[in-house]
């Protein structure tokens, strides 16, 4: 144990298995206090279990560590605020939040249920929000603190995820907006988009998702790595050094995690543009966007002959 974090307080989501687990393993082994939240439900999210979170916050204990559990549901306003509070009244402080908790209801988008899409919005999108509504009221004044989100590849695109990747791509842009409400005090926000094998990615529903993709050519980074490079532990050292002061000017930033790589995404920007004096019509939109802006653009699904 090296201690970068000796004296600080974190807020884990999620962290009563897979990555988050991993997480909260590693911010208490480099001196963190760890709030363990996990609701202890099934990768769809049904259900509750106390077990997961307490087992880590053992665990933690025993490794000389010190940590408690929190139950809620991420998806709670009230949940939210009661996490930070329980950080605060526990230790005094709270310096770092890392959003991991998630679940999964995989439907081709014509067969998706309204419910189905409000759970994954409600438990990985708004499950951002709440605990980070809460935290940063407490950064802005103490100048100081660690947002990390947790996104995927899929939010880039994956057939039968739409919920999910809504969320995921919700969750980047709300990031890359907290660097700017939040980097003027002292607070940074990064997110991730990690590849592990965990419960949720080895999941039914995810393999029928890769499936899915590696039949169209559309394979997502990591995707070849053993099971043994793709484990929890190799994201988790990544995100506790977001946590850092050494990462202290990185900010804002979108990260790939997986295996043995960690990559740096770029930026949503324009890569080429036309202009017209007075506007387009039609007709030159016809005549001008195949050349120019439209050239080699191609369909990822192009139409099929019905079977």
């Amino acid at each position: 144990m090296s201690g970068r974090l000796e004296g600080r307080v974190a807020i884990v989501t999620g962290a009563g298995r897979g990555i988050g687990r991993s997480e909260a393993l590693l911010l208490a082994a480099e001196g963190a206090r760890v709030v363990v939240n996990d609701l202890g439900g099934s990768p769809a999210g049904e259900g509750a279990d106390a077990s997961p979170a307490e087992e880590v916050v053992a665990e933690i204990k025993k490794a000389g560590g010190d940590a408690v559990a929190n139950f809620d549901s991420v998806a709670s306003m009230e949940a939210g605020e009661r996490m930070v509070k329980q950080a605060i009244d526990t230790w005094g402080r709270l310096d770092i939040v890392v959003n991991n908790a998630g679940i999964l209801r995989d439907r081709m988008i014509f067969n998706t249920t309204e419910q189905e899409w409000d759970d994954v919005i409600a438990v990985h999108l708004k499950g951002h929000f709440t605990v980070t509504k809460f935290a940063s009221m407490v950064f802005r004044q103490q100048r100081s603190g660690r947002l990390i989100g947790t996104g995927s590849s899929s939010g880039l695109g994956n057939m039968g995820q739409a919920n999910y990747a809504a969320a995921k791509e919700g969750i980047a842009g709300l990031f890359r907006t907290l660097a700017r409400d939040l980097g003027r005090y002292g607070v940074t926000a990064n997110y991730i988009r990690p590849g592990a094998a965990t419960r949720l990615t080895q999941s039914p529903e995810m393999e029928q998702a890769r499936l899915r993709s590696a039949a169209q050519g559309l394979a997502r980074a990591g995707g070849g790595a053993s099971l043994d490079d793709r484990g929890p532990d190799r994201v988790a050292p990544f995100v506790v050094w977001l946590c850092t002061d050494a990462a202290a000017n990185v900010n804002g930033q979108d990260f790939g995690v997986s295996g043995n790589t960690v990559s740096l995404y770029s930026q949503p920007t324009p890569v080429n543009n036309i202009y017209r004096q007075g506007g387009w019509t039609l007709d030159a939109l016809d005549e001008v966007f195949p050349q120019t802006i439209g050239r080699g653009l191609v369909n990822p699904m192009p139409p099929q002959a019905p079977k």
